[in-house]
């Protein structure tokens, strides 16, 4: 019964039995053929038993293994090794197919090789997860074929694994070791002058060349009869916390992502980038109410705190109340901190409701507010206008970017900071402000 279950006609035998067919159709036309089409099936019944007989003497005649790593990394290419073995002594087909998860909605996952006696295949194949959770994996299934490509032996492995689908730990790691080797300007992350000194005091030492003149310490430098200078450093553990609108604002996708999605790949990235700063990194998410606040803190642990919450957060499907938001804030976040609102603002309208609510969240803390352009719109306003459907829908179109250049100049006019960006420069852009403000000592 075992047998019969895993035993499967190979593509090969219908061509056979078509040949064979036809012979036996043209057989009333040329009857020699008929005596040939008998002989040919009694062939192929040899081959079948032969090739039953090389696939099944062997019990474990392969063995395969898919590699997969503890979690994905959402909106990256992770890659998922395959290993198979051959135990024949004789060269075989394989044909692979992985059971992939229903979430990347593809059901023709198929690679075909040729694998030597007691040899070994090793292949690679890519997937790009774009929401986060659980991912299953159903069966690894092999078949095999020997060179006669009668029937084939399915073998299954490794049923039903599951990995989880983080936020984007791939773009941390490389906006972390960008940061970390001065090479931030190769993904358009600006050098930016630092102006003056914060008043964070740190030592008394030797003048060398290149130190700045005017940091000389000339009681220092009298009691030594020496150059000395004063050394300082950049205020360190400040808090820093990273709000995320959960309304329905940032359910838009764009290239397969949802704007939370964009969001929560620049909370990550940016707080691994504070906490490397030495700043305390802290996250709050909000709708009608809120839904997840991590307290600001740079211990060791804390990033991967920040990354198990970020996980698990969806989009609403309501308005997000920001009178909410800021009286929480008031009663939760006491030292003034810089914070990084991600949300999204269509209308001048939808703005001017919030402002009220902004400028008093403004006045207590370094508040910028992220939103997003409309990237779906640029195709219209550099479309040539022919007619006058096309003309209407460039005018709409220019319109809604204007609109958002407006947001800017709102918040601006009311001393908030605010960022308008591609989602796919999200994470550029902000770290660039963060990295603005610790030059010019506002943090």
């Amino acid at each position: 019964m075992n047998i019969i279950r895993n035993l499967y006609i190979h593509e090969r035998f219908f061509i056979y039995i078509s040949i064979i067919s036809v012979m036996f159709l043209v057989s009333f036309w040329f009857p020699i053929l008929y005596v040939v089409a008998w002989f040919l099936v009694s062939f192929l019944v040899v081959l079948f038993l032969m090739d039953m007989y090389l696939l099944f003497k062997v019990k474990k005649g392969i063995h395969a293994r898919r590699i997969l790593t503890e979690k994905f990394s959402n909106s990256d290419k992770n890659p998922i090794p395959i290993t198979i073995k051959n135990n024949y002594k004789f060269k075989i087909e394989v044909k692979l197919i992985d059971e992939l998860p229903y979430q990347f909605q593809k059901r023709n996952f198929e690679q075909t090789m040729f694998i030597n006696p007691l040899g070994i295949w090793d292949f690679e194949y890519t997937v790009k997860p774009v929401e986060r959770g659980e991912y299953h994996f159903g069966n690894l299934n092999v078949y095999v074929s020997t060179f006669f490509r009668i029937i084939s032996r399915r073998y299954k492995f490794q049923e039903n694994e599951m990995v989880a689908v983080y936020p984007s730990y791939i773009q941390m790691k490389k906006y972390e070791f960008l940061a970390m080797s001065n090479r931030l300007t190769e993904f358009g992350l600006k050098k930016i002058r630092r102006i003056g000194h914060t008043l964070e005091f740190e030592q008394i030492k030797n003048y060398v060349a290149g130190d700045d003149v005017r940091t000389i310490n000339w009681k220092a430098t009298a009691k030594r009869s020496q150059l000395m200078v004063n050394q300082f450093q950049d205020e360190k553990s400040q808090p820093i916390y990273s709000i995320i609108d959960l309304g329905r604002v940032m359910k838009m996708p764009f290239n397969e992502l949802k704007l939370l999605d964009y969001a929560i790949n620049a909370t990550l990235a940016f707080s691994n980038i504070a906490l490397r700063k030495n700043d305390k990194a802290g996250l709050l998410t909000f709708a009608k109410k809120v839904d997840t606040i991590v307290a600001a803190s740079n211990k060791k642990t804390h990033l991967n705190t920040i990354n198990e919450a970020l996980y698990n957060i969806t989009t609403k499907y309501t308005d997000s109340d920001f009178g909410y938001l800021y009286a929480l804030i008031k009663r939760k976040i006491i030292q003034r901190s810089l914070l990084i609102l991600y949300t999204n603002f269509e209308h001048i309208s939808s703005l001017k409701r919030q402002i009220p609510f902004l400028k008093a969240i403004a006045k207590q803390h370094l508040l910028v507010v992220v939103f997003f352009e409309n990237t779906e719109l640029e195709s219209l306003i550099n479309e040539n206008a022919e007619d006058l459907q096309t003309i209407y829908h460039k005018t709409i179109a220019e319109k809604f970017a204007y609109e958002k250049r407006l947001i800017v100049k709102e918040l601006e006019s009311k001393g908030i900071y605010g960022i308008l960006t591609k989602p796919q420069n999200l994470t550029v852009n902000v770290i660039n402000k963060y990295l603005e403000f610790k030059a010019k000592g506002f943090i």
